[in-house]
C-alpha cells in the first residue's frame, strides 16, 4: 500500500496532460464564456473528486481489487471478458491518441507538416509515433510503481508550464484586445477573456455552451474512471478510502487550471500567427507559449497520460488472458496501441470517443456499486452469483444491456444534454439489476458459502501478512546531497514561473513583451533541462539506497 504522495503524482501526471491542450482549445470552439468557464469547471471538477472519493475509493480499499476481479466475481466469466474486452480496446485508443499527441512536438522540431488527416500522410511522422510509444510501452511494462514515479517527477513541472505558458501569451491577448499589454483588474481579464478567449458564441457564430454545460462536461470527462469503477486498478493500493481525495491533484491542476491555461496559450498562439485555433495542433500552441519547452511539454504530457492508460489496458488484457503475465499482455497490447497511434483520427475524435466510453462503462459501475453498497443494507447477499457459480450473470448483462439502450437512446431522442446522460443511466441500471438480482437468487441465504469465502479472505490476509514480514523497505534519502538535488529541482520550477509572471506584468509595450518572452522561451528550457537532471538523480540516489527488512 502506497502513501498520499503516489496518488497525488499519479493523478496529477495523469490528468495535467497533452489532452488539456484540445479541451481547452474545445471550449473556445464550443463557444463558452469567461465566467462559466471559471466557475462551471471548478463546480464540474469538485464533483468529479467527490466522485472518486465516495464511489471508487472505498470499493477499491474494502476489496484490494481491480474492477476487473470484483466484476467476476459479481458477473461471471462472460460478461466480465465482454467488458475486458471493451475496456482493453478504449485505453489502448486512449494511449494511441496520446502517443499521436506527444509525437505531434516532435513532428515540429523537424518541420514535418501538421497531421490533420485521419491517416498519416508523411513517413517520418510514423518513425517518430514509433519512437515514441517505445518509451511509453517500456514505462507502462514495468508496472505501477514505475508508472507513478514518472509521474510523480513530470506533474510538478507539467503544472508550472501551463500556468507559464497562460502567463506569457496573455499580454498578446490583451494588446489584440484593448490595446495595450497590460491588465491591470480581474474585470479587464474577463473582458479580455469574452472578446478573444472563450467568447460566448461557438466558431459559426451561434449561441454557445452554458454553465451547465460546462459543470457537466468537467464531471463527465472521467466518468469512465470514477463512475465506472476503472480506477479500482490504482485506487486498490491507497492505504485508506480518502486518497480518492487525491485526484483533487489531477482535476483543480489539470481539468481546472490547465484548461483555462491551454485556452489561453491556444488564442494567444492564435493572435500571433492569426490562424483560428482549429488549425493548430497541440506542437504550434506550446511552441509559441513555451518555445523550446514547448516541445518537451507536449512530449512528456502524452507519456504520463499514455503510461497510466496503457497500464489500464494492459490489466484489462491480463484479466482475460489469465495464463499470461500483465507484463507480456502491457507489451502485446503496446505493440497495437502504436499501431494505431499511427492514425491521427484517434486524436482528432479524441472527446467524443471518451464521453461514448464513459457511457459504455457506467452502467458497470452502478451494477458493482449496488452489489458492494446497497445489497447488504436491503437484506440482498452479495457474490450471490459467484455462490451459485453461475458462468454468466443474466441479471448484470441484462442491466448492462438496458442501460446502455437507455443512455444512447436519450441521446438519440436528445432529451438532455449529453453530459449529464451518466446520470439517469447510472440509477435506472442500479434499480434493474437490484430487482433482478433479487428475483434471480441474491435474496437467498448462503450461509456455508459465505463461512468459506470469508476463511478464504482470512487465508488470504494470513499469507500476506507473513509475505510482508520479509518484504524489503525502501530507506529514506536524508542525505545532504539529495536535499540539495530537491531543493535545485524546485528552484528551477520557481524561476520559470518568475520569468513567465515578469513577461506578463513588466512588459508595457509588444518590443519589450517580445524582448521579455524571447528571455524567458531561452531560460525557461534550461531550467526545464535542470529540473528533469536534479529530479531523476534524486530518484535515482533513492531507489539505490540499500534496503532493509521491515
Amino acid at each position: 500500500m502506497h502513501g498520499g504522495k503516489h496518488f497525488a503524482g499519479l493523478y496529477a501526471g495523469e490528468h495535467v496532460a497533452a489532452t488539456e491542450f484540445v479541451i481547452g482549445a474545445t471550449f473556445v470552439t464550443l463557444g463558452a464564456s469567461t465566467r462559466d468557464i471559471l466557475f462551471g469547471l471548478l463546480i464540474g471538477n469538485i464533483l468529479a473528486v467527490l466522485s472518486w472519493t465516495f464511489l471508487t475509493s472505498p470499493i477499491a480499499v474494502q476489496t484490494r481489487l481491480s474492477l476487473y476481479t470484483y466484476l467476476n466475481k459479481i458477473a461471471g466469466d462472460s460478461m466480465t471478458k465482454l467488458y475486458n474486452w471493451a475496456n482493453a480496446i478504449i485505453f489502448t485508443v486512449i494511449s494511441a491518441a496520446m502517443i499521436t499527441v506527444s509525437s505531434s512536438a516532435v513532428r515540429f522540431l523537424f518541420g514535418i507538416p501538421a497531421q490533420l488527416n485521419w491517416y498519416s500522410t508523411n513517413m517520418w511522422f510514423i518513425l517518430i509515433v514509433l519512437a515514441v510509444g517505445f518509451i511509453v510501452v517500456l514505462v507502462a511494462i514495468y508496472g505501477f510503481n514505475t508508472v507513478a514515479d514518472f509521474s510523480t517527477i513530470c506533474a510538478p513541472w507539467l503544472f508550472t508550464l501551463f500556468v507559464a505558458g497562460a502567463l506569457a501569451l496573455l499580454p498578446a491577448l490583451a494588446n489584440s484586445v484593448i490595446g495595450t499589454t497590460s491588465i491591470s483588474s480581474f474585470s479587464e481579464f474577463v473582458h479580455i477573456g469574452d472578446q478573444s478567449v472563450w467568447r460566448g458564441v461557438t466558431v459559426t457564430g451561434e449561441q454557445g455552451i452554458g454553465l451547465l454545460e460546462v459543470i457537466g462536461f468537467a464531471w463527465a470527462a472521467n466518468t469512465i474512471t470514477h463512475v465506472g469503477l476503472i480506477d479500482m486498478a490504482l485506487l486498490r493500493y491507497a492505504k485508506k478510502s480518502s486518497y480518492g481525495l487525491y485526484s483533487s491533484f489531477g482535476m483543480l491542476f489539470g481539468h481546472y487550471i490547465a484548461w483555462i491555461a491551454a485556452g489561453i496559450m491556444g488564442a494567444g498562439a492564435g493572435v500571433l500567427l492569426n490562424k483560428p485555433v482549429l488549425e493548430l495542433d497541440p506542437g504550434d500552441v506550446a511552441y509559441y507559449a513555451l518555445g523550446a519547452s514547448g516541445f518537451v511539454i507536449v512530449l512528456v504530457a502524452g507519456w504520463t497520460t499514455a503510461n497510466a492508460n496503457l497500464y489500464r489496458a494492459g490489466l484489462a488484457a491480463q484479466a482475460i488472458f489469465k495464463n499470461h503475465s500483465r507484463r507480456k499482455t502491457t507489451m502485446v497490447v503496446g505493440i497495437f496501441t502504436v499501431i494505431t497511434a499511427c492514425f491521427p483520427f484517434v486524436f482528432s475524435k479524441m472527446l467524443p470517443m471518451l464521453t461514448f466510453a464513459g457511457l459504455l462503462v457506467v452502467p458497470v459501475g452502478a451494477i458493482v456499486f449496488a452489489e458492494h453498497f446497497i445489497f447488504p443494507k436491503i437484506g440482498l447477499t452479495r457474490y450471490w452469483a459467484y455462490y451459485q457459480r453461475l458462468i454468466t450473470s443474466k441479471p448484470a448483462i441484462i442491466s448492462w444491456i438496458a442501460g446502455l439502450i437507455l443512455g444512447f437512446g436519450l441521446n438519440y431522442l436528445n432529451v438532455m444534454s449529453f453530459y449529464y446522460l451518466f446520470i439517469p443511466t447510472w440509477f435506472f441500471t442500479l434499480i434493474l439489476y437490484t430487482l433482478l438480482a433479487k428475483m434471480n437468487g441474491a435474496s437467498k441465504k448462503y450461509t456455508e458459502e459465505i463461512k468459506e469465502e470469508k476463511q478464504l479472505q482470512t487465508d488470504i490476509s494470513t499469507y500476506q501478512e507473513e509475505k510482508a514480514k520479509h518484504e524489503k523497505v525502501q530507506l529514506k534519502d536524508t542525505s545532504t546531497f539529495s536535499k540539495v538535488l530537491k531543493y535545485f529541482s524546485i528552484s528551477c520550477l520557481v524561476v520559470i514561473l518568475a520569468m513567465a509572471i515578469a513577461t506578463m506584468f513588466y512588459s508595457p509595450d509588444m518590443e519589450i513583451y517580445n524582448f521579455n518572452k524571447a528571455i524567458f522561451h531561452k531560460y525557461a528550457f534550461v531550467c526545464t533541462v535542470g529540473y528533469f537532471v536534479s529530479a531523476y538523480w534524486k530518484l535515482r540516489r533513492e531507489k539505490n539506497l540499500k534496503t532493509v527488512k521491515e
